[in-house]
């Protein structure tokens, strides 16, 4: 970044954190040479929430950095707030952040009688006075189409691919956990060189899924199983068990998402098979639930260029989710 650029940035940016996320916020704010703004947040005694941003924004180009994580509804209302606090401060532009969109599974009615509740989400966003929004990995490209204003779909592959690219990768192979992900496990493999395969995968419940069979060739490889999250692991138990079942040598598990909800740690835990676990920060992950094998890796740095391309006015489109390469970026 030149002297230029930044002096701009650092006069025309307020960057503000939610409550759920403050490390990644901190590291955004870094790459971009900024420091975090102070903003409060309290409950009243009726539980009433309160939030309020602690420096002027009037005319700022104003970044907030929210990870829908647990607790969700908290972490939801007080980003609405925030944003709404914002809009009324007279800020020039709103740039809600979002590394992990938690209500993204809830992409369909599938149901009756039930929200899309990542539309609803998506569209509360814009009623509070987001501008534009950037996440990352949603767990299906359709759900980008909820957002009714500018929108960034950021993606971490790259991160993944330079990471593993530092392994001995001669006999692997990535696995797409469904045929849903098919699609963007084929790019990691074909950066990395090496071969696909899938899964076979029918969802009984929300921690349970059937994994009917394996499309591609396994047996005797390194399977690099490739997913968007990881919550409480039940697909990847039953992915892995049917996997070593066709004599895979190991496994690696990487995901954008490392939720590690309910049963999710202990689960991971009893995989002797298991090499390593391979996730992002865009979820924090607190010590106790670090276990030897798993490797953090950060996004701030695509959400810190991401955000230094939208205020310069530069392109955006190689950081973005699902672009095709070899295209002319937008």
């Amino acid at each position: 970044m030149t002297e230029e650029g930044t002096a701009s940035i650092q006069h025309d940016l307020r960057i503000f954190s939610g409550s759920s996320h403050a490390d990644l916020a901190k590291e955004i704010a870094q790459y971009l040479g900024c420091g975090l703004c102070p903003s409060k947040t309290m409950h009243f005694s009726n539980d009433c929430l309160y939030v309020q941003l602690g420096d002027s924004v009037r005319g700022k180009e104003v970044v907030i950095i929210q990870s829908l994580c647990r607790d969700v509804s908290h972490h939801v209302m007080e980003l609405l707030m925030m944003l709404d606090a914002a809009r009324s401060a007279s800020a020039k532009t709103i740039h809600a952040v979002i590394p992990y969109f938690a209500y993204a599974r809830s992409d369909k009615k599938d149901q009756p009688r039930i929200s899309i509740t990542g539309r609803l989400i998506a569209e509360l966003l814009e009623t509070a006075g987001a501008n534009h929004i950037m996440t990352m990995t949603l767990h299906s490209p359709q759900v980008h189409g909820f957002f009714g204003l500018p929108t960034d779909h950021l993606t971490a592959d790259r991160v993944f691919a330079d990471y593993l690219r530092q392994r001995d990768l001669s006999n692997a192979v990535v696995v797409a956990p469904d045929i849903g992900h098919a699609k963007r496990a084929a790019k990691l493999a074909r950066d990395l060189k090496i071969g696909v395969a899938a899964g076979d995968k029918e969802r009984l419940a929300d921690d349970r899924v059937r994994i009917n069979g394996i499309i591609g060739d396994i047996k005797g490889k390194l399977a690099i199983v490739f997913d968007d999250e990881i919550s409480t692991a039940g697909s990847m138990m039953a992915l892995v068990d049917i996997l070593l079942k066709n004599r895979v040598e190991r496994v690696i598990l990487a995901c954008t998402h490392g939720v590690f909800s309910g049963p999710a740690i202990e689960r991971l835990q009893g995989i002797d098979q298991l090499d390593e676990i391979i996730t992002t920060n865009t979820v924090p992950i607190s010590e106790e639930r670090r276990l030897p094998n798993m490797t953090v890796l950060s996004v701030a740095p695509i959400f810190g260029e991401a955000i230094r391309r939208n205020i310069l006015g530069e392109s955006v489109g190689s950081l973005f989710a699902f672009w095709p390469e070899n295209e002319c970026e937008s």
